[in-house]
Parts: structure tokens; sequence; C-alpha cells
């Protein structure tokens, strides 16, 4: 058994940003970082099954702003190299969150002097740019509340509207610090910004391409083709109704049934297998079990 859980533990962590190696978890001893494990976002951000489906969902979404993609589209490798583009990512969630506050520093400075290059014209001949107030806070909004909508369905139903709100409250530092303005820090602000931003939401080939290479994405071994499918599925299945008619990606009640049956299925054996992941690795940096 042990065998096996280690190579499950293998492959998920391959996705992963931990793999980059470029942040240590477990050191300085003691250290919280931005925010310590009592923060709700410790608790939504450390399940790999629901911040997988919720990823896939954030990314979809994101898609279908014009300017967003624009600068994604043009500045970005992630149609050669879609499992470094997730890495890269998960590294920068996982290591705000979890990481000591110098590494969340260095990834917060390093990303703000990424998005300063990342300029252009978007197809329609509107003007981008990645660090744009207005344009971070749609990537953020898109992100996390994908993240929250994940984790109420797939690690904890039950979390009251106050952490949720809390939660908000907690991830709107980083999005401020990175640039982004009026953040929305609760439940009802969230539910608000998504309203008044979606008419300028758009779904065009670029938005379908991306879904395209989502749907076409390598999974870590022939054995992971089938959960990479299902964790593809779900993300889509997650997106608002809206969205899915925008992506013609309807799923209805009865798959969305199937899919989140197969879900919960499948995700306790990965959480029985993942004892390396960054939440881990922090728990035990601050003198608590590696799984609370």
């Amino acid at each position: 058994m042990e065998f096996l859980r280690r190579r499950i533990e293998a492959q998920v962590l391959s996705l992963s940003g931990i793999v980059l190696g470029q942040i240590d978890f477990s050191q300085p001893k003691g250290d919280p970082g931005l925010f310590g494990p009592e923060a709700v976002c410790w608790q939504v951000h450390g399940d790999f099954t629901s911040m997988m489906v919720g990823g896939i969902s954030a990314l979809l979404l994101q898609a279908l702003h014009p300017l967003a993609l624009a600068g994604v589209w043009d500045h970005s490798n992630f149609r050669e190299d879609l499992i470094g583009r997730l890495r890269r990512t998960g590294q920068f969630i996982s290591g705000t969150t979890f990481g000591s506050r110098r590494d969340a520093d260095w990834l917060i400075e390093k990303v703000r002097t990424i998005h300063l290059q990342v300029v252009g014209t978007a197809p329609d001949g509107r003007p981008y740019a990645a660090s744009d107030p207005a344009l971070l806070t749609w990537v953020h909004v898109a992100e996390v509340s994908s993240f929250l909508a994940a984790h109420l369905r797939y690690r904890n139903p039950q979390l009251s509207g106050a952490d949720q709100d809390r939660y908000y409250a907690e991830v709107a530092l980083i999005a401020e610090r990175l640039g982004a303005d009026n953040v929305p820090k609760s439940r009802a602000e969230v539910v608000a910004y998504l309203a008044a931003i979606r008419p300028q939401l758009l779904c065009d080939e670029r938005s379908r391409e991306i879904l395209r290479i989502l749907l076409a994405a390598p999974a870590p071994s022939t054995l992971a083709v089938p959960v990479g499918k299902l964790l593809m599925q779900a993300g889509i299945d997650l997106l608002p109704d809206w969205a899915q008619t925008m992506l013609e990606q309807h799923i209805g009640a009865a798959r969305s049934r199937a899919i989140q049956a197969g879900v919960n299925s499948l995700a306790p054996a990965l959480r029985w297998a993942v004892r390396g992941g960054a939440i881990h690795h922090a728990r035990r940096r601050m003198g608590l079990p590696s799984r609370g």
C-alpha cells in the first residue's frame, strides 16, 4: 500500500508548484507567513482535489474576459507548456498562502515585475496591461470564487457564511498587493461584482481554444488519464450556468450528479495519498501535525 500511496502522491505533486523546488515550505520554523494556520484560506487552499477543480473552472472563467485573455495569449507559452503554467500558478497560490512571509513577499514582487512587461493590444483594438488594477481584480475574483465554490462542493459544504466572507477578506490582501483595486471582500460583494462585469465578458475563438487545450491536457501517466478527464468535467460543471452557456458546455442535472459522485469517490484516495504538499510542510513548520 505504501508503494501505491507514494506513486499517487508523486503524480499529484508533479502537477503542483512544489516540484519547482523554489520554496522550502518547512522553513523558517514558526513563521506563520501572511495568514497563519487559523486562516480560512489555509482550509480552502489546502485540498488538492477541490483546488484542481476550482483551478480549471477559474481558467475557463478568466478566458471569457477579452483583455485578460489577450495578455495570456500574447505573453504566455501556455499552449506549448500547459503543465508548466499550472505549476507556476500553483506555486504562487501555495507560496502566498502557506509559505513564509519572505517567500510570499518574493512571489508577489516577482509577479508584479512580470505584469509590468505584459502590455499590448487586444484583437478588438483596445490596449491592455496586466498591471491594470481592474484586470487584476477580475483575475482574482474569477480565481478565488472558483476555489471557494469547489471547496463548498467537494470538501466542506458546512463552511459557515461568516467564514466564507472571511476567506474573501483574507485573500483580498494578495490581490491588493499585486495592484488590484475595489477588491470584493464578502460573498455579497463578489456576487455584485460578477453581475456588474458580465456585460464585458465574451466567448470568442480564443476562449474556445483555451477550452480545447484544457480538454486535451496531458496527464502524468496513462493511469491518471481518466482522473484528469473527470476533474476537467468537474471544473466545467462548477462554472456558473451563464458561463457554461457562453462556452457551449452546459452540463445537465443528471450528468452533474454523476460527475460530483465520481469526484467524491476519488477525493478520499488523493487525500490519503498526499502527505508532502505545501500545507503539510507548512503545518510542520508551525509545530502542528501535518494533517489537521
